[in-house]
């Protein structure tokens, strides 16, 4: 470690400092050798009452320790006589914690005004009057750092707490101006978001995460802030739990929505609100001049008679990147035939691993076998002739270099078993253009037809190296997203090696790209050696899951989604990881050799066994769990009108057994004399909690303790997380067996 950070000579005031927070900053000063004002009101965080215990017990703890500290009882209303206090102990006053607060939490329409101005006394006005009086003599020692305590709730907004909010996001308006002004003397002053362990957390967060969250976590940023050696100013940091973060402004690019000499009207807005709202290559205003830019140059482009325009370097970024999502968006492709025999389902099936070595993979590789079948991946070749025919190149708004194009990820759907011969019609379209910074993404849907029938769907995500910033939107509702895979051990894993030839086989199907064969052009693109197409490596991932789950029954797959991460060697171990839930598998493919994945957030969806089909299903019936919801129903029945008004909320619960989701209950304890609702609500939950059966009842019982359970994993909640510690009304005080 460093030379330890020393305050030698500093005199530190620290605004309630009796307890929490404010005494673990007043003890690390005093430990560093800073001379502490420790002040405290000695009130309950109502802002109710007043003691100097508080106070005298941090100076006693300094003291004891050989530290300096003196302490102050006022209220910081009085911000004069706390700053009076250092000057008469120590002669001067270096730092400034503005740490003091209260809370009088009520739902907005219950605030009342002395609700709303006792916060703000105390929080805002407060944190002025104390910073003022200290201002002058900080600027005429040309030097001072002060620090100003926000909130989570004033940075996001939180329930419960709008005047508490509104002061301490009114604290960092305060902050970022006394940064400005203070600059030139030496005085900086920086915000601080805390979430830790206080009088004031310990009525909403629970005792195990009051635990986790201990307020020393906290003091070496405040200390490090307060420090001469620190040149941060002006800087807003949320921190806890030992992880600090930093805060700042962005700001989407905008869009002008009038046109010179002409009015501006709401429908305009309406009709623009997609790229007001889009932060592709958004903006991160530092100060109010560069704010005030913007507006200058958009007065020039009106005045220029530029007229509405996505945002004002939209223009300039299209010509640059050769992509306009405007004119290419909707165009169709020429439409493409592809016509097959049973010898290319054949081909199809061995590039992608399947040997005469497994009985099983018998019926996709001989056309006499009874069952022969067209493995259902072979559905992407067809629809590849779209894009191998030149037909992307045509399309007007997509100007850009083909040798920087990559396969970014890939969706499949087959509406029908793939015939394992004929001729199919494909209709490729461009979805949408997304603008992705670094590059370009295009969404390309191509739908595949026997006759009029519609056989297949696919959508490719390309990206376009280096042709992003353009302007345009980062998302699409059109574009087939990818899943994250359960947090928990794979239920199933499934290992093939490739052989050193599987490039060579697979290209046959139909992908001719030299990067798969060539050993120089595999180089130009940057590899040692040629590469697999991405496309082998997702047929190998289908089968696999075909095989676990299906018994090779290509009638029960529906889709399949992925993302190409990494590229594989041809001769190199495939090693896919399966997650089963329900009807999908999700699924991960990595290289075996490496570890490196290279299929990710992928799934698998397949259709129900039909009567007499093998299966996988999850484990049904007899669970524990039953037994306790079965009780909490008749509890509320007897004592719904007393939960409702001790809980007011709903809760959703799902019961996982063996992975798998095996139980869905609802307890409304919000309307009426409450209800239990088992299976699918059509309602909204406050909070849904998933947890396994087994941990359920271990919950229950007493022998997991929710908030471990929770952080170990096990417990997972979503939605409103602090609803969780009404747990206990629900569980422990109506759910006795």
């Amino acid at each position: 470690m460093s030379e330890p950070l020393a305050f030698d000579g500093k005199v530190v005031l620290v605004t309630g400092a009796g307890g929490g927070l404010g005494r673990e900053y007043a003890l690390a000063f005093g430990q560093r050798g800073a001379s502490v004002v420790v002040n405290d009101l000695g009130g309950d965080i109502k802002g109710g009452g007043k003691s100097s215990d508080a106070a005298d017990k941090v100076v006693e703890e300094i003291k004891a320790k050989g530290g300096k500290a003196v302490a102050n009882y006022d209220s910081v209303e009085d911000g004069e006589k706390l700053i009076q206090t250092a000057l008469d102990a120590f002669g001067r006053i270096d730092i400034v914690v503005n740490n003091a607060g209260i809370l009088r939490d009520r739902s907005f329409g219950r605030t009342s005004d002395l609700d709303w101005d006792l916060i703000h006394r105390v929080h805002l006005r407060g944190s002025f009057m104390v910073t003022r009086a200290a201002w002058n003599h900080m600027k005429n020692q040309k030097f001072g750092r002060i620090i100003m305590t926000a909130s989570a709730a004033g940075i996001y907004g939180n329930f419960g707490q709008a005047n508490y909010s509104a002061a301490k996001l009114g604290l960092l308006g305060l902050a970022n101006t006394l940064a400005i002004e203070g600059q030139k003397y030496n005085i900086h002053c920086n915000t601080i978001a805390p979430t830790a362990g206080s009088r004031l957390t310990e009525t909403v967060m629970p005792p195990d995460l009051l635990e986790s969250l201990k307020a020393e976590y906290v003091a070496p940023l405040v200390l490090w802030l307060s420090h001469d050696q620190c040149q941060e100013n002006g800087g807003l940091f949320e921190v806890g739990a030992g992880w600090i973060g930093k805060l700042r402004w962005e700001r989407s690019q905008g869009c002008i929505v009038r046109n010179k000499n002409q009015g501006m009207f709401p429908e305009t807005v309406r009709d623009q609100w997609d790229n007001i709202c889009d932060f592709t290559n958004a903006t991160k205003p530092a100060n109010i001049n560069e704010s005030v830019a913007t507006l200058v140059e958009v007065l020039s482009r009106v005045e220029a008679d530029e007229g509405i325009a996505p945002n004002p370097t939209s223009a300039m970024a299209t010509a640059a990147s050769g992509i306009s999502p405007l004119e290419a968006v909707g165009q169709k492709l020429p439409q493409s035939t592809f016509s097959y025999s049973h010898t290319q389902c054949i081909l199809y099936a061995l590039g992608v691993g399947m040997s005469t070595k497994d009985d099983h993979h018998l019926k996709f590789l001989y056309e006499g076998h009874e069952d022969f079948s067209c493995l259902p991946t072979f559905g992407v070749i067809p629809s590849q002739a779209a894009m191998m025919d030149g037909g992307l190149g045509s399309v007007p708004g997509l100007n850009f270099d083909f040798t920087r194009l990559l396969h970014g990820e890939q969706y499949l759907e087959l509406f029908k078993p793939l015939p394992t011969s004929g001729t199919l019609t494909s209709q490729a379209r461009i979805a949408d253009v997304l603008d992705k910074g670094s590059g370009a993404v295009i969404l390309l849907d191509v739908h595949t037809y026997s006759d009029k029938e519609l056989v297949c769907y696919n959508q490719y995500s390309l990206f376009i190296v280096g042709a992003g910033g353009f302007g345009g939107k980062r998302t699409s509702d059109k574009a087939m997203s990818t899943v994250a895979h359960p947090n928990r051990t794979p239920d199933a894993v499934m290992t093939d090696t490739t052989t050193r030839d599987q490039a060579a086989l697979y290209r046959l199907s139909g992908d001719w790209n030299p990067l798969h064969i060539d050993p120089s052009f595999a180089a130009m693109g940057g590899f040692k050696s040629p590469i697999l197409h991405g496309l082998c490596s997702f047929g190998f991932a289908a089968r696999h899951v075909l095989k676990q789950y299906a018994n090779n029954d290509a009638s029960r797959f529906k889709s399949i989604k992925v993302r190409f991460v990494k590229p594989v060697l041809p001769g190199q171990s495939l090693q896919t990881e399966m997650w089963k839930e329900g009807k999908r598998i999700h699924i991960q493919c990595k290289v075996k050799e490496s570890g490196a994945v290279v299929l990710s957030g992928a799934y698998v969806d397949l259709h129900a066994a039909a009567d007499g089909s093998p299966q996988v299903l999850p484990e049904a019936g007899g669970l524990k769990s039953e037994l306790v919801f079965a009780e909490i129903g008749r509890r509320i029945k007897d004592l719904g009108a007393e939960m409702v008004k001790k809980v007011n909320a709903v809760f959703g619960w799902e019961i996982t057994k063996g992975g798998n989701t095996a139980a869905q209950w609802t307890i409304d304890l919000k309307t009426g004399a409450g209800a239990l609702h088992k299976g699918p609500y059509s309602g909204k939950t406050d909070v849904t909690i998933t947890v396994s059966d087994d941990d359920f009842m271990e919950v229950v019982q007493g022998k997991l303790n929710p908030q471990k359970a929770f952080f170990a994993g096990k417990l997972k909640v979503r939605g409103n997380i602090m609803l969780s510690q009404k747990l206990e009304v629900i569980l422990k005080d109506y759910a006795k067996l």
